[in-house]
């Protein structure tokens, strides 16, 4: 396995300082965040692009993933600012694929399919988006997962022309956040392009042993985020080892399966400290054999 470390951590420091660290303290691979303040698609052209490139192999360092989640680049229109959702929300989440304007919904579907053409242009695999959406009260659960299959059946189509894969990371509160949930989806999804991201902490929070589910997702999984998560499984992103999870245990059984290809370390609450807890998770991974 290879282990890389999420730039949404990063957000208060400039690409290139942020590459540094990263090389500096010994990752393989990062995963690049699609959004402000890095690199988002909707604002680079091919010299940014190539100047990434450059920066990657400069330091030594793979895209592990693309991030194409988070989104704070667009301005949230009239419709999502007066919406009241039926859960607890962050502005990065939306536009959703599933809120209740259509205007919304393809703003989310465009900066999907501007991702993936990024992501090739990076010579990257993959890109992780949410799992649907906060679902707002006026839209049934069923209407936002009829939504969401058909955004993402629309992306893929981009998704199938680029040779770039599209991961969906299931999440507490959103709209798939069980395996079950995901497999569910996958099964109404008809392209090759379309896989999961799997956030162990994620799973552990909605109640699952992420050790116990590496099998049953493996045919779909593409890439694996990391983070540990406080013993009541509140989704709260925590340095690894300061929470409750078995990391050891989860890395054991990853290894088992035979997977070989990038663990990316996700802490995008610790914004304020990114390149100490870089440091700290690298420091656990080393103290604990992983690298």
């Amino acid at each position: 396995m290879e282990f890389g470390f999420s730039m949404n951590a990063f957000r208060q420091h400039e690409l290139d300082e942020a590459l540094a660290v990263l090389a500096d303290i010994g990752y393989d691979g990062v995963e690049l965040l699609l959004d402000e303040p890095h690199l988002f698609p909707g604002a680079v052209d091919e010299n940014d692009i190539a100047d990434v490139r450059r920066r990657l192999t400069n330091y030594g360092l793979s895209v592990s993933n693309c991030n194409a989640f988070m989104l704070s680049a667009i301005d949230l229109s009239d419709e999502i600012r007066s919406s009241e959702y039926s859960r607890d929300t962050e502005d990065f989440h939306h536009p959703s694929f599933v809120e209740y304007s259509p205007d919304d919904r393809q703003a989310r579907i465009e900066h999907t399919e501007n991702a993936l053409r990024t992501a090739a242009a990076l010579g990257a695999s993959h890109i992780s988006i949410p799992p649907g959406g906060p679902i707002p009260k006026r839209v049934p659960e069923d209407e936002a997962m009829d939504a969401f299959v058909s955004g993402v059946r629309t992306a893929a189509e981009t998704a199938e022309d680029v040779g770039v894969d599209i991961l969906v990371e299931p999440e507490p509160e959103l709209l798939i956040e069980t395996s079950d949930d995901f497999l569910e989806f996958i099964d109404r999804v008809d392209s090759p392009r379309v896989g999961c991201n799997f956030d162990a902490g994620h799973f552990y929070s909605v109640g699952e042993d992420p050790a116990q589910i590496i099998d049953k997702l493996a045919d779909y999984t593409r890439h694996y985020h990391i983070e540990d998560i406080p013993a009541d499984r509140t989704h709260e992103h925590t340095q690894l080892g300061e929470g409750s999870m078995d990391i050891d245990g989860f890395l054991q059984a990853l290894q088992d399966s035979g997977y070989d290809g990038f663990v990316t370390v996700e802490l995008y609450p610790y914004e304020e400290t990114a390149p100490e807890t870089a440091w700290a998770a690298m420091e656990f991974l080393k103290e604990h054999g992983w690298v």
